[in-house]
């Protein structure tokens, strides 16, 4: 049956069309539109991430070439570039950011036991950070950063048992990385592992509270009284693990509870490393590798601004900004989803690669990328098509 149909047209199946239809309802997206609907804007901005576009006039020469296909490709509207600024101005983004947690959910449950996680404990395991996507500030006025640059940034939770996205906000670049522990949904006994820039007391409270863990960097102003050390292998990077509580007032009053404070050396840095936590069973030395876990969300950061467009935008408004945003993580989670549900052996560097120059050829998807050998001309290639492989 897919042997008649395009490639294109064969990932997009994969939408499921009563949840994304629930999210235009959900946020009007349909409200007073005769023509380019919200399914086209969508398949309009997927294609300028699948096939590498470069701005909207870029995606409408690319898609008019091939006006014979776009009927099949599942557009019913006529393509243009004032018509899809238009649709990314107006129409609320919410509906991508909404559609994109449909995608999350479907993600981890695909992905649940497939993990590069080597650490021997049980539980779930989050890693909180945000990364700063440079604007102009000349044209993106709502978002100013500091006095000559304006700047978003995406904050993100990640499921390290899969690294998959779990949740995700969009702000301003001036907003602080703490604020986003105030959107998140803490999970009873999961662990959630975060930078110094994430450090509040009294949110870290909130996520004690909540039956939750944290692991974190310590300041380096700490002030605090130790109550109880305990002993630990030396010959394993560890220098002291001990129970704590705050003496400075403020500190003490926002986190009342004691806290646990493990120093490690870390023998490829030269450097040694504060952390605090609030839970007391897990081995010292697992907390050190935790935290050291936290780097696979910074690959992801790393991947998606080098392989999808989130860099340069194709429109200048918050909503324009924050819908290609969304749109982008939707395509990146829905080749996720084809890579598994297909059984593809190969990483998702690799299959944006090959749908990048066979999105109007019409041949079934695993036929398409079990034919294919990309060649690694250098070392180079070699790294950016291992870097995100699940």
């Amino acid at each position: 049956m897919n042997q008649e149909k395009y490639v294109f047209s064969q990932v997009m199946d994969f939408i499921p069309d009563f949840q994304f239809n629930e999210c235009i309802a959900r946020h009007k997206g349909h409200y007073w539109i005769k023509q380019f609907t919200c399914r086209e804007q969508f398949l309009s901005m997927a294609f300028g991430q699948l096939a590498y576009r470069e701005s909207l006039r870029d995606i409408v020469v690319c898609l008019r070439s091939h006006q014979d296909k776009l009927y099949h490709l599942g557009f019913r509207s006529s393509i243009s570039r004032s018509t899809i600024a238009d649709a990314n101005e107006k129409r609320d983004w919410r509906i991508y950011r909404d559609f994109a947690k449909i995608l999350i959910h479907k993600a981890r449950t695909l992905y649940c036991e497939d993990s590069q996680f080597t650490l021997d404990l049980d539980g779930t395991f989050y890693v909180i950070d945000a990364t700063t996507i440079e604007l102009c500030l000349s044209v993106f006025k709502w978002a100013p950063f500091v006095t000559t640059k304006a700047a978003v940034k995406l904050h993100l939770l990640m499921d390290l048992k899969g690294n998959i996205p779990t949740f995700f906000s969009i702000t301003s670049g001036k907003v602080h990385e703490v604020h986003f522990l105030d959107d998140i949904e803490w999970e009873v006994g999961a662990y959630y592992i975060m930078d110094r820039g994430y450090v509040d007391y009294d949110r870290l409270h909130a996520i004690h509270k909540s039956g939750a863990f944290f692991v974190t960097r310590a300041k380096k102003n700490l002030a605090f009284k130790r109550l109880y050390s305990s002993p630990v292998d030396k010959s394993a990077g560890l220098l002291c693990d001990q129970v704590i509580r705050f003496t400075d007032y403020y500190s003490a009053k926002e986190y009342p509870e004691i806290l646990r404070r493990i120093k490690y050396y870390d023998e490829k840095t030269k450097a040694s490393y504060l952390f605090l936590t609030n839970n007391f069973n897990i081995k010292a030395i697992n907390i050190a590798q935790l935290y050291k876990n936290r780097w696979q969300i910074e690959l992801f950061f790393k991947w998606i601004k080098q392989y999808l467009k989130i860099k340069t935008f194709f429109g200048y408004s918050s909503n324009a900004v924050k819908t290609q945003i969304c749109i982008a993580i939707c395509a990146y989670l829905m080749v996720a989803i084809i890579k598994k549900q297909l059984k593809i052996e190969r990483n998702l560097y690799e299959i944006l690669q090959i749908l990048s120059v066979s999105i109007f050829v019409k041949k079934p998807l695993n036929k398409l990328f079990s034919e294919v050998n990309l060649q690694k001309f250098d070392g180079v290639s070699e790294k950016r098509a291992c870097l995100w492989d699940y």
